[in-house]
């Protein structure tokens, strides 16, 4: 094995705590096994690395003799090789999964969910179509909904509401109380909405004005808001707000070291990486976070122009 891709794996396993290698990436898995196991992480754990193998022939073959391990997906956890695919879905199903990444299993409490009477109606003629079929309901990590017909499963809750009975895992579970199921209209036609009270608030849009008058005066809760700049050095050397602090290792772990109601806004460019990264931290829990909508360009044309434009 290449000595220079064996020091690459170390230094990937050494400084993030969960690392799969995959085939594509977490939005787009590119092989069957790799989105099994993308879809068992993703219910446990909001926010993990992804190495996709398919960029890199060198890591791609390289981790198979790394961990002597012959196939691809491959999850590491603190270092240690845990499995691929069909070990890491078959512990989420057994519930050792939560353990293996440090998290406490869901008590297993049934949740009160609310169906509205037109998607209960709608649910029920899709189980009457399909006997021997139940709906089973998953909620994410992240909070994104879903629902699938499919077999029962052994060890998963069963909850009623109204006419409507239907399945849930505990880890599902444990997000879902005071969950609404409600219909929505859509151009592709009828589907779900899922308003859930446990799901942390959006990620808010701040404007450059409203930006302005934050570092001069306080958000509405009374306290100023960090400002992160998550570009890289070259761009920084370009163009940067002295508010702003660079999103790196020590930028990180400042986050990590404030309260999850901390105000917080990620700007960049023109506010799309910026919104990505935001998205990570809210699905970390974190709930007081803005994109700075425009990023630092809108910032040079609406309110300093000395602030170079690229």
């Amino acid at each position: 094995m290449n000595s220079d891709i064996r020091t690459a794996i170390d230094d990937l396993l050494s400084s993030n705590r969960v690392v799969l290698f995959m085939k594509g990436n977490r939005a787009q898995p590119q092989c069957g096994f790799s989105a099994k196991t993308v879809a068992a992480l993703d219910m446990v754990l909001p926010d993990y690395l992804t190495i996709d193998v398919l960029q890199d022939p060198e890591i791609r073959e390289g981790i198979k003799a790394y961990g002597k391990w012959p196939t691809v997906p491959q999850l590491y956890v603190a270092g240690e090789l845990i499995g691929g695919s069909d070990i890491v879905t078959e512990m989420f199903d057994t519930g050792e999964l939560g353990n293996v990444l440090g998290l406490a299993e869901p008590t297993g409490k049934v949740p009160q969910i609310e169906i509205d009477p037109a998607a209960a109606e709608i649910m029920g003629n899709a189980v009457q179509s399909r006997p021997g079929q139940t709906i089973h309901l998953k909620i994410d990590a992240a909070f994104e909904h879903s629902m699938t017909l499919g077999p029962p499963k052994p060890g998963s809750l069963d909850v009623t509401s109204g006419p409507v009975g239907l399945q849930i895992d505990r880890w599902s579970a444990a997000r879902a109380d005071g969950l609404r199921i409600r219909v929505k209209e859509a151009l592709q036609g009828q589907g779900f909405s899922f308003e859930n009270p446990n799901a942390p608030p959006p990620v808010k849009q701040m404007s450059v004005q409203e930006l302005q008058a934050a570092l001069t005066a306080t958000l509405a809760s009374g306290k100023k808001p960090w400002l992160f700049d998550v570009r890289g050095e070259d761009e920084r050397a370009i163009a940067s707000l002295s508010a702003a602090k660079p999103w790196d290792e020590d930028g990180v772990r400042t986050i990590e070291g404030l309260a999850t109601d901390t105000p917080i806004v990620f700007h960049c460019h023109r506010g799309g990486r910026s919104q990505a990264v935001a998205e990570r931290y809210r699905r970390r829990g974190y709930t007081n976070l803005y994109n700075l909508a425009g990023g630092i360009d809108a910032w040079s044309r609406e309110i300093d122009p000395t602030v170079p434009t690229y």
